[in-house]
């Protein structure tokens, strides 16, 4: 590999957008770092793509910091594991090995993934990316979706509080928020290659946040209403 080669490292890389990432980067000449706790799939997407698999429980702050270490020099770290709420309705159903599991994974896989790559790239003083995958589901609210839309609205201040905390280095932050996708989590909506590009092109271009306009009408009167002071009412696309 070349020195100039850039390195980009993918957690939850072993499916869904994850995996459609890793594809879409290495397309673009990266040398992929793969993370997940599938080290089958991860071993079998690392020999498609000429890349490296590291097995890692992204809820394990010490497991994400081995990662960083192996990695080492890279340019674009995609936060992207998750896991769905087995428990989608109301969220007091929800036990709490549950809140704590969804939490780990989601919330926790960002954090840990901060904490761990973020002192790196500001140290290496280069131009780097951190890419965030929340939700739809952690920009808009609909009733039911227990931890899980707990654990996206949590993702995405996350990302926001970064970026800002960040505005003045040369390391962006971008937050890719989907609707349905065709992953392990759904067997309907988008296609994850088409998300991937998305999101790699908010990157390109530097914008924070990826979300289908189609719903950017719900998201303002998301906004509006609570500015009101209104109760919550089902957002529906445009």
């Amino acid at each position: 590999m070349s020195d100039t080669t850039p390195t980009a490292v993918v957690t939850g890389a072993a499916g869904g957008i994850g995996a459609a990432l890793a594809r879409a980067l290495a397309a673009r000449g990266h040398h992929v770092v793969l993370a997940d706790v599938d080290a089958e799939a991860l071993d079998a997407l690392a020999d498609e793509l000429g890349g490296r698999a590291v097995p890692t429980d992204v809820a394990d702050p010490a497991a994400v910091e081995r990662l960083a270490a192996r990695a080492g020099p890279v340019d674009l770290v995609c936060l992207n594991a998750g896991v769905l709420s087995t428990h989608p309705g109301p969220v007091w159903e929800a036990p709490a090995a549950e809140w704590d599991r969804v939490l780990g994974v989601n919330l926790g896989g960002v954090v840990n993934g901060l904490r761990a790559f973020v002192p790196r790239l500001l140290d290496r003083g280069e131009p780097a990316h951190v890419l965030v995958t929340a939700s739809l589901a952690g920009m808009l609210t609909w009733p039911g979706g227990g931890p899980y839309a707990a654990s996206k609205h949590a993702v995405v201040a996350v990302a926001e509080q970064a970026a800002l905390d960040l505005a003045a280095t040369p390391v962006g932050v971008t937050v890719l928020c989907p609707a349905l996708v065709r992953t392990g989590m759904s067997t309907e909506g988008a296609d994850p290659m088409d998300v991937a590009a998305l999101a790699l092109d908010a990157v390109d271009r530097g914008r924070f946040a990826v979300i289908d306009p189609e719903w950017h009408p719900a998201l303002a009167t998301r906004a509006e209403a609570l500015a009101a002071g209104r109760h919550p009412s089902l957002p529906a696309p445009t």
